[in-house]
């Protein structure tokens, strides 16, 4: 797992608590390559063995880099796995734009695309020199504006578009400072998460993927990545996500 970037490997994973994150953190903790896998979670209830983080509190973010920073000599790869589609204070996706909200707008931004720029701002800088390295983001192809056929799901869709495009400046400044670093959205297709659970009635069989699985084939379409391929966003299976 993860073998193009070699061996001895340090990674964080954000967002451990999740599904997908939780799975990230499984498979990676469990790879021979890795020396040591750093959980961090978005609920203090759940940091039992894991690094508390707020994704919408930089002071948080701030604080969990410092204490990664003082305890490895550069981080191999940061997955940020957090994200937000619904809650129980009223988050929904919308079905018309009489149903938006600006404090729901405000919420899906702030998780979805502030959050995870913020942990670039402070993560980055600790990324590997000497080899391989990455930066990757969990976004979803819902962001696509040229995809966009179906209307509907407004803040979602917004957020991760914006979180695209915070992907792909990232990447142009990366590159300069640290030129053998990646800087990537994954799409994890439709997984069987609390996030996805209202909407799974019309998912086609086969296409509900366990978080499992799904990390395993993130982990994989990150290995095989190249530099010409930073800034973009990509598929479960490799499949490049259109602007």
């Amino acid at each position: 797992m993860l073998t193009s970037f070699g061996a001895g490997l340090n990674v964080a994973v954000l967002g451990a608590s999740g599904g997908i994150g939780a799975a990230l953190a499984a498979h990676m903790t469990a790879a021979p390559n890795v020396a040591r896998t750093f959980a961090l979670c978005r609920t203090p209830e759940a940091a039992q063995d894991q690094l508390f983080v707020d994704i919408e509190d930089e002071s948080s973010i701030a604080a969990a880099a410092e204490s990664l920073e003082s305890q490895v000599d550069g981080l191999h790869a940061v997955i940020v796995a957090t994200g937000i589609l619904h809650d129980a204070e009223g988050l929904r996706p919308e079905k018309s734009w009489r149903d938006l909200e600006p404090g729901n707008l405000e919420r899906a931004f702030r998780v979805n695309a502030a959050g995870p720029a913020l942990v670039a701002k402070h993560l980055l800088p600790l990324l590997a020199r000497d080899r391989k390295s990455a930066f990757a983001a969990v976004s979803a192809r819902v962001g696509s504006i040229s995809d966009n056929e179906l209307g509907g799901w407004y803040a979602y869709r917004a957020s991760k578009a914006a979180l695209n495009m915070m992907v792909r400046n990232l990447s142009i400044e990366l590159a300069r400072k640290n030129p053998g670093a990646l800087c990537v959205g994954l799409h994890p297709g439709t997984v069987d998460t609390r996030l996805s659970a209202p909407f799974q009635r019309g998912v086609p069989a086969g296409n509900l993927f366990t978080p499992a699985h799904s990390a395993a084939c993130l982990l994989e379409v990150l290995d095989r990545l190249t530099l010409a391929e930073t800034g973009g966003v990509f598929d479960w299976d490799g499949t490049p996500v259109p602007a």
